[in-house]
């Protein structure tokens, strides 16, 4: 990739990283300008923003980091990403970090025409609480779950405890239930960022094994049409690590 002239030493630290990683990348990209998004592809808030990215349609490369790629941790990351985390989104000279924040970055710049992200300021805020809700209610109470299922040893699990904090979540899925028992998506009758933001999550919930679920029927039935979208299948669908 061309290096790129940069007013102040955090942007230069973008291009210092781009120039010795460019070789790792997985690109859809032919040409020299790249959308890039840095995290690993079993991270589901690195999910989030390639499954929007296939929605919109639009190129990007990505490069692996964080957990056993490392390198979230280095000094150039972290002046492109300060919490050291992922995902980080770079297009030219323009850093985003945070998934939700990063999908409506990319609705607002390459997805005017898109009806996943309204234009309309209600419906907008419609969509844009249940994208904060992802974050602020789903996502605590769905990682002890994952974790605990996914990626701790079989030996190490204190299944009594998992099946407490699966009981906890599954209070938070029959919100949702309930919520699409009057909507087809999350938000009315149109697939929107907050059915890719939930539907990143529910791909847990339904993917994980061991413990009593309750039966969600409009949960499942949403499910089963998120499925079906080839971003989906893509980058969602691939087996829980």
């Amino acid at each position: 990739m061309r290096a790129l002239a940069h007013p102040n030493a955090h942007q230069a630290g973008i291009c210092a990283i781009h120039a010795r990683i460019l070789s790792s990348a997985e690109s859809n990209v032919a040409n020299e300008q790249r959308l890039t998004i840095w995290g690993r592809p079993n991270s589901v808030n690195v999910q989030k923003v390639l499954w929007c990215l296939a929605e919109l349609d639009v190129a990007f490369e990505r490069i692996d980091a964080g957990m056993q790629f490392g390198r979230n941790t280095e000094a150039d990351y972290l002046a492109m990403n300060p919490n050291g985390r992922i995902p980080t989104l770079v297009e030219d000279d323009f850093v985003l970090w945070e998934s939700n924040s990063i999908m409506r970055y990319l609705c607002l710049a390459h997805g005017q025409h898109s009806s996943i992200y309204p234009h309309q300021p209600r419906q907008r805020a419609a969509v844009d609480r249940w994208l904060d809700w992802t974050l602020s209610t789903v996502q605590p109470i769905e990682r002890p779950v994952f974790w605990g299922l996914v990626r701790t040893p079989p030996a190490e699990r204190d299944m009594v405890a998992l099946q407490q904090a699966a009981d906890a979540a599954a209070e938070v899925w029959k919100m949702l239930d309930r919520q699409l028992a009057t909507h087809r998506y999350v938000e009315g009758e149109v697939f929107t960022l907050a059915d890719i933001a939930l539907g990143a999550y529910a791909r847990r919930w339904f993917g994980v094994e061991g413990i009593v679920k309750p039966d969600l029927p409009q949960l499942a039935r949403w499910f089963a049409t998120l499925e079906g979208r080839p971003g989906f299948v893509r980058y969602i669908a691939q087996p829980l690590s």
